[in-house]
């Protein structure tokens, strides 16, 4: 049942992913129904094919009576101190330019100094725990002092939708719907003669900030937590935004 769901997520028939994975579509046809029970490298293969993510394709196996492919440990668990080491030391990187690291669900879980400047302002209820789309589009965050409020909303509501549609995941549905709750409208983020979407952000004296956002993974995580988690660094936009910050 978990696999046909998958299958029809990607929108293929399952002589589409049987091709694809390159087995029999009966084959496929007596999985989903459970009239044959899949290997475990059987269900590796067509989750690869489906695209379906670490945390998901563990379902999957556990669905088939098989034991879990990934582990997932607490970041404070002692086999996790290269991730600790390799996060602390790209937060560092990065001063003084705003860096922070965020989990699957978008919670903060560390950020260097440099963030302080993304946090000004925000009111209390939405630091404790810190998320941050909340943090960004809420209008007791961040959103009030966007100056791009349209543009960098649809760029960010469309980055949660593609992970929501990639994942299927409730709880990334479920923030999905409360932040296309908060107010602002959304405008075109595409540029004809930009770069990428940047973030104009208004200080409290009226000046403005400009920064371009990049992502950072773990590219070959085993651990459920280490491939889940993304470290979203601010770039300044210009030499103005630069300077501000280096003082």
């Amino acid at each position: 049942m978990l696999m046909r769901q998958w299958r029809k997520r990607r929108r293929l028939s399952q002589l589409e992913l049987a091709i694809e994975a390159d087995v029999s579509s009966r084959h496929v046809s007596f999985m989903e129904t459970g009239r044959s029970v899949p290997s475990r490298a059987m269900v590796l293969r067509l989750a690869a094919v489906l695209d379906v993510p670490p945390r998901e394709q563990n379902q999957l196996l556990l669905a088939a009576g098989l034991a879990p492919a990934y582990a997932e440990r607490s970041l404070e668990d002692p086999d996790m101190v290269a991730v600790r080491d390799g996060l602390a030391m790209v937060l560092e990187a990065y001063e003084p330019y705003p860096c922070l690291v965020v989990d699957r669900g978008w919670n903060i879980i560390a950020a260097n100094a440099g963030a302080g400047v993304l946090m000004q302002g925000v009111a209390p209820h939405l630091l404790d725990p810190p998320n941050a789309l909340r943090i960004s589009l809420h209008p007791d965050g961040l959103a009030p002092r966007i100056r791009n409020l349209g543009q960098w909303r649809d760029h960010v509501v469309g980055r949660l939708r593609r992970e929501v549609t990639v994942s299927g995941s409730p709880m990334l549905a479920e923030l999905l719907a409360e932040i296309e709750s908060h107010p602002g409208g959304f405008d075109d983020p595409r540029d004809p003669g930009g770069v990428v979407v940047p973030l104009h952000l208004e200080r409290a004296d009226g000046s403005v900030l400009s920064f371009l956002s990049t992502v950072t993974t773990f590219g070959t995580a085993l651990d459920l937590t280490a491939s889940e988690l993304s470290i979203e660094a601010f770039l300044p936009a210009d030499e103005a935004t630069a300077a501000a910050l280096k003082q």
